[in-house]
């Protein structure tokens, strides 16, 4: 029996079996035994090596945003919009075959912008080149998940099922639990909160059919078995991601009115041109950025060249930003903005700066 048919196995016994106190042992062991089988799955194989080809994108700009939907939902005609590249877009399936990189400039910062070629149900098995699209997803800062408005509800869910099989968590966070496999010494289990998903024979079960036998584990949250094995395996991420349902010029104002109030939705029209530019303010959210502006003494502050920062970024940052040996050699530094209680504020290297913030740096 194959991996593809044992996994098929497994996700029909756990349908089948119903919820309950006395099933949630078998359950989570069937869990943690479909979580393995997909970690072989897209483990490549050595006899694959060298054949084919990825979509090999260099990573450029502050930012990477990957386009994920089904074929002929508009990523191509939504790419030619936002960016000056153009993607091929045509009435028929699987127009775009290879990654098209764009670049979005907006508030300063360059933004990288990859149409990836439709996914169909069964990407994760790697059909219609899934995971190479996958695989590329996985190194974005944020997803967009372009839906088709009329048939939205049927596609978010078996893509959000896709990404959920190769390890993409969207828009959550990662579990708050401590885990350390040791030499010996057995399994110590503590939890500083109640359970109620999880339990210490559960998580001892799991831990054997991974063949972890001495480990410390800690509870900080009340987690399930789910988000136990996400920790085991270690390999997840976790990503923002933006629903943009297209085509809202096809269905009543009563839909997209449902779909707009939908939590990290944003509902757009590529072909009318509709909302284009909230989704960009929205995105610029999600990805977290903060435009810092320089100043030389005796100047006036240059706002034509602003260096992108992650939000909770510190003037150290800026100073790494500027040059590598400048944090060795400050002083201190004068900082404009929100984030000084006065204008200019004498600050240190631990300041967090904000969006839009004026800084100059003073060197020993």
């Amino acid at each position: 029996m194959g991996i593809l048919e044992k996994i098929a196995e497994i996700e029909k016994e756990i349908a089948r079996t119903q919820k309950n106190k006395a099933t949630e042992y078998h359950l989570g062991l069937l869990k943690a035994k479909l979580a393995k089988y997909r970690a072989q799955l897209l483990e490549p194989s050595k006899s694959a090596a060298g054949k084919g080809e990825g979509f090999d994108v260099m990573k450029s700009g502050d930012a990477r945003v990957a386009l994920i939907g089904f074929p002929s939902v508009g990523k191509s005609t939504f790419l030619s919009l936002m960016t000056s590249t153009a993607s091929e877009a045509a009435s028929y399936e699987f127009t775009t075959l290879t990654c098209i990189p764009g670049v979005i400039e907006y508030k300063g910062a360059n933004i990288q912008l990859l149409d990836l070629p439709g996914i169909i149900e069964g990407a994760a098995q790697g059909k219609g080149r899934g995971r190479q699209v996958i695989a590329v997803a996985r190194t974005s800062d944020v997803v967009i998940m372009m839906l088709d408005a009329t048939k939205g509800e049927v596609q978010r869910a078996l893509l959000e099922k896709e990404l959920e099989t190769v390890g993409i968590r969207l828009n959550k966070n990662k579990p708050n639990i401590y885990f350390k496999p040791k030499k010996g010494g057995g399994i110590s289990f503590n939890s500083t909160v109640t359970l109620t998903q999880c339990s210490e024979k559960l998580v001892q079960l799991i831990l054997h059919e991974y063949k972890i036998f001495n480990a410390e584990v800690l509870f900080r949250e009340d987690c399930s078995a789910d988000e136990f094995i996400d920790v085991i395996v270690g390999n997840r991420v976790y990503m923002p991601c933006l629903y943009v349902y297209n085509k809202i010029d096809q269905i009543s104002m009563e839909e997209v009115d449902r779909l707009a109030r939908r939590p990290h939705s944003v509902v757009i029209s590529c072909g009318m041109k509709l909302n284009l530019d909230y989704l960009l303010e929205t995105l610029w959210e999600y990805l977290a950025l903060t435009c810092i502006y320089t100043k030389k003494r005796g100047q006036r502050p240059d706002f034509s060249d602003a260096i992108i920062l992650r939000k909770g970024a510190s003037v150290q940052h800026v100073c790494h930003r500027i040059h590598r040996t400048l944090a060795d050699q400050f002083k201190y530094a004068l900082v404009w903005g929100t984030s000084t209680k006065y204008s200019p504020q004498r600050v240190g290297l631990s300041h967090l700066v904000e969006h839009e913030d004026v800084i100059q740096v003073v060197k020993k």
